[in-house]
């Protein structure tokens, strides 16, 4: 499988440089808000598809590597049942770059504050700009508020969109894989993910054409035309 598009070499180079001024950045320390600063991200500037997921967790504070303690290993096969292996992953990024600490109950992670989201908001923005993703996967509530808007999982999952804002890359809400979350739990939900799976693995499939040579491929219906089950729908800007 061919995910990547051909790109320059200097914005290869630019998008090396702000990775590495990622990686240094100290705001939220700054500002108070950690002890410590320990941001992560992790792609190419050919990627053609971005994870953006709500923040690092705790072994990330060893490996250094977006999504790679067990709620990685669940999207990383979630995107296998995509077609994505392991030898391919997409551009990962996600809201706040360091992880933010346990939450105060003790289950899952500290959700971070409006505050930080904004002090790392300019990273993620410069992001999207310089690799511009033709699919860009939001992962867990924090990541589909900020590039989707505000919504219930289940009004979400399942669907996809184009963002004008961003080059008219698609947009593919994913439920967080974290094992905190109960919302899988509910045989419903997981024919949403289900569903949010087979649009991306359709939307790469249309991709993988334009990535070998570069070139769009022949016109068929779009992800915007189809619903989760492969069905026409009318062709508005969102989609089931």
């Amino acid at each position: 499988m061919t995910l990547h598009l051909q790109r320059s070499a200097a914005d290869a180079v630019k998008l090396k440089r702000l990775q590495s001024r990622i990686r240094g950045c100290t705001k939220c320390v700054g500002a108070g808000y950690l002890d410590a600063a320990a941001p992560v991200v992790a792609g190419a500037i050919t990627d053609c598809v971005m994870i953006v997921g709500e923040a690092p967790g705790i072994v990330e504070l060893t490996t250094r590597m977006p999504f790679s303690g067990r709620a990685g290993a669940e999207l990383r096969r979630w995107l296998a049942r995509a077609g994505i292996d392991d030898q391919h992953l997409p551009y990962r990024t996600a809201i706040t770059k360091c992880f933010p600490g346990k939450a105060p109950g003790g289950v899952g992670d500290r959700r971070p504050s409006p505050p930080e989201i904004a002090l790392c908001a300019p990273w993620l923005e410069a992001e999207l700009a310089l690799v511009r993703p033709e699919v860009v996967l939001l992962v867990g509530t924090l990541a589909i508020e900020r590039l989707w808007g505000k919504a219930p999982l289940s009004d979400v999952v399942g669907r996809s969109k184009r963002s004008p804002a961003l080059h008219d890359a698609l947009l593919i809400p994913l439920p967080h894989p974290s094992g905190a979350s109960r919302w899988l739990n509910d045989p419903s939900h997981r024919a949403l993910l289900d569903a949010a799976l087979q649009i991306l693995r359709r939307e790469i499939e249309a991709l993988e054409p334009r990535a070998e040579g570069d070139r769009r491929p022949p016109l068929r219906p779009s992800s915007r035309e189809l619903d989760g089950h492969g069905h026409r729908v009318a062709d508005d800007v969102e989609h089931r």
